[in-house]
């Protein structure tokens, strides 16, 4: 996203008509305890969103439905269906037939013909990549960044402040956009892919570059994770989770730094090794 922050953020610039279509994340339902004893619990929503480019069905993604909108656009920019939030005119959520309803200005080309080509991923069963993504990943360039191993273990304490869904009811990963130990933006969804894409489409929205960021997921690091991460412009991914053999391999391709079993005092550097400064090596 090198050039987001110049898109949307351009003198006389119009955005996408969106609508605002956030869901209750969390409905109550009757539960019985070990005991026998009866008490209303929260229970984390989840629903079908099938997304519609022009009256072409795209997707259908199973989503907690509280960013619907950013993850349409996210969706739409991390498969490369869209490249410019210019290209958007309008996207409308309906819940009531639990659709996606994306309207550009002048029509996608080669549409069909992308989604005829797709390869499906680690995705938690809804994983998929269109068109020829891998194949591009030769003209991905990531800044040089490099962090303290102090700010690294802030960042740590601040994300677990955020993961408000997760504490109430479980059944969600949780991402986050960072600058140095500032989490900037947080985003719950069932599906790690989802809130990463949703993330994307907050950065297309306000055209934030990924540059100078940190990414971070609760979710384990494969290689679809990593591919977005690298075509949101981010040089660095963390998670609390494992990293897979393709996920790594893409990391070594595209340049990006790779932190895994991220808790505590505790990393793994799979890497981009010299990207972090060890300047508060914990004590023996």
């Amino acid at each position: 996203m090198n050039d987001l922050d110049v898109v949307g953020k351009a003198p006389g610039f119009k955005k996408p008509e969106l609508s605002q279509a956030k869901l209750e994340e969390l409905p109550r339902v009757k539960v019985m305890d070990e005991k026998g004893g009866f008490r209303d619990a929260e229970i984390t929503g989840e629903r079908p969103l099938t997304i519609y480019v022009d009256k072409h069905e795209i997707v259908t993604l199973m989503t907690l439905g509280g960013e619907p909108e950013l993850l349409t656009l996210g969706y739409l920019y991390n498969q490369r269906i869209i490249h410019d939030l210019r290209e958007i005119r309008s996207i409308q959520v309906d819940w009531d037939v639990d659709a996606s309803v994306v309207t550009t200005w002048n029509g996608i080309d080669g549409l069909q013909e992308r989604l005829g080509q797709r390869t499906v991923t680690t995705g938690c069963g809804q994983g998929t990549i269109y068109g020829s993504i891998l194949d591009e990943l030769e003209n991905i360039e990531l800044s040089s960044v490099r962090f303290s191993q102090e700010i690294f273990y802030n960042l740590l304490k601040r994300i677990k402040d955020y993961n408000e869904v997760y504490k109430r009811s479980g059944s969600v990963h949780g991402c986050a956009l960072c600058q140095e130990d500032e989490v900037l933006v947080f985003i719950e969804d069932v599906g790690r892919h989802n809130a990463v894409d949703a993330i994307a489409g907050k950065m297309l929205l306000e055209g934030m570059n990924g540059k100078d960021k940190l990414f971070y997921t609760t979710g384990r690091l494969t290689s679809e994770m990593v591919l977005k991460v690298a075509q949101m412009g981010i040089p660095i991914l963390i998670s609390r989770s494992g990293v897979t053999q393709m996920g790594l391999e893409l990391a070594r391709k595209t340049g990006v730094t790779l932190i895994s079993r991220a808790g505590g005092k505790h990393f793994l550097v799979y890497h981009g090794f010299d990207t972090l400064e060890l300047d508060a090596k914990p004590s023996l």
